[in-house]
């Protein structure tokens, strides 16, 4: 394995931004990646500050990310950065990971991929083209018991999956909060930097992407009805979906902004023949099984029992409780496990591709244009 840190640009998250910062954190947490340089938005004197913040050589803080790629390709190889993270609106996903690709650099890209569905299938085709590495930042896969989860269905244990529930209640959009100081929640209600979806395009699509990824099925068919609640809002703050998976189970998606009093209620339930599992982000430590003819069974995180995915995205003993930053930064440190080992010439363990990729990415786009598709339509099913 090469013996130095990777180094890491990112683009978007200067100051007064929320999820740029999260990524830092993340980034920063296995002590693998350095922040190198930065575009950090597109008011070059604000790019400039959120850099002088950072402590950043002012000749590696640009004031646009076509700047950066290009004078960072320019660098000699042990100086320019490795990869750059991007961690802007919907609108502006698109274009620096384009950029980037095309210049060389691998990529960690926050989600939704892009803007929309055609977007994310010419990044697709841009990734396969050059083969270089694309995380998508679906948080919640980096838990250690939502991977324990992903295994337990993996190995059959719980039999044929019959039936899949998750859902993602939130309240933060219960009042009118847009056109005010909340940058949050004026890019996220904006159809001009968010797409074609709300909520089901914020939180819907980690809900879709968490049901894909334990069960190891694909959602083939689904019928959506799709709310905008809050008087005057551009796009959808509620909606509840039907799905049918390509093995012919079916689920139920919720996902909502205007579930006054809750947070970030994420939650799955899966079905099979012998036996179930529950996971809830409030609880992220704990994961039930439930068996036909058994008592249900608890297990924990750090637990010896556990399968090697589980454990390898833990990092303290049982018992010590491991949340949304750690989850995060188990992304952050698969990815960088995956490019240390390619750059180096060796080959990734299976635990450290445990990431999501372009192709989780596409098939977010494509669940958010036919969720709205169908709450559109009055025959209401649609095909995947």
């Amino acid at each position: 394995m090469m013996k130095r840190k990777l180094r890491m640009g990112m683009v978007g998250g200067g100051q007064g931004a929320f999820i740029g910062a999260v990524h830092r954190i993340a980034a920063r947490m296995d002590g693998l990646i350095d922040l190198v340089c930065g575009a950090f938005s597109s008011d070059p004197a604000r790019s400039k500050a959120t850099g002088e913040s950072l402590f950043l050589p002012a000749d590696r803080v640009y004031g646009s990310f076509e700047e950066m790629m290009e004078r960072e390709a320019q660098l000699p190889e042990g100086e320019r950065m490795d990869f750059v993270s991007i961690v802007t609106p919907n609108h502006l996903h698109f274009a620096p990971a384009r950029a980037a690709l095309e210049r060389g650099f691998h990529v960690v890209l926050d989600k939704p991929m892009t803007f929309n569905l055609q977007e994310a299938e010419q990044l697709a085709a841009l990734v396969q083209r050059t083969g270089l590495l694309l995380c998508l930042t679906h948080t919640y896969t980096g838990y250690p018991m939502v991977k324990e989860a992903r295994q337990i269905v993996a190995s059959g244990r719980l039999g044929k999956i019959r039936k899949v529930y998750v859902e993602y209640p939130q309240g933060w959009l219960s009042e009118p909060i847009e056109g005010g100081e909340n940058k949050q929640a004026n890019w996220r209600t904006d159809p001009g930097k968010s797409g074609i979806a709300g909520c089901m395009g914020d939180i819907g699509t980690h809900a879709f992407n968490l049901a894909e990824y334990v069960t190891g099925l694909k959602v083939v068919k689904l019928c959506a009805q799709i709310n905008t609640v809050v008087p005057g809002r551009k796009l959808d703050d509620d909606g509840a979906v039907l799905l049918v998976f390509d093995n012919g189970a079916t689920g139920v998606l919720m996902a909502s902004q205007i579930a006054a009093g809750e947070e970030n209620c994420l939650k799955i339930r899966v079905y099979g023949e012998k036996g179930g599992l529950e996971w809830k982000q409030d609880e992220a430590n704990s994961l039930w099984l439930k068996w036909l003819h058994q008592p249900a069974q608890l297990l924990r995180t750090g637990g010896p029992e556990l399968s090697t995915f589980a454990r390898h995205n833990t990092r303290v003993p049982a018992g010590h409780p491991e949340g949304y930053l750690e989850a995060f930064a188990n992304l952050y440190r698969n990815f960088a496990l995956t490019l240390q080992a390619r750059l180096s010439g060796e080959t990734a363990r299976p635990e450290w591709l445990d990431f999501p990729g372009v192709e989780e990415g596409v098939r977010g786009m494509r669940f958010i244009e036919k969720v709205i598709e169908s709450g559109k339509s009055q025959q209401k099913w649609v095909e995947f």
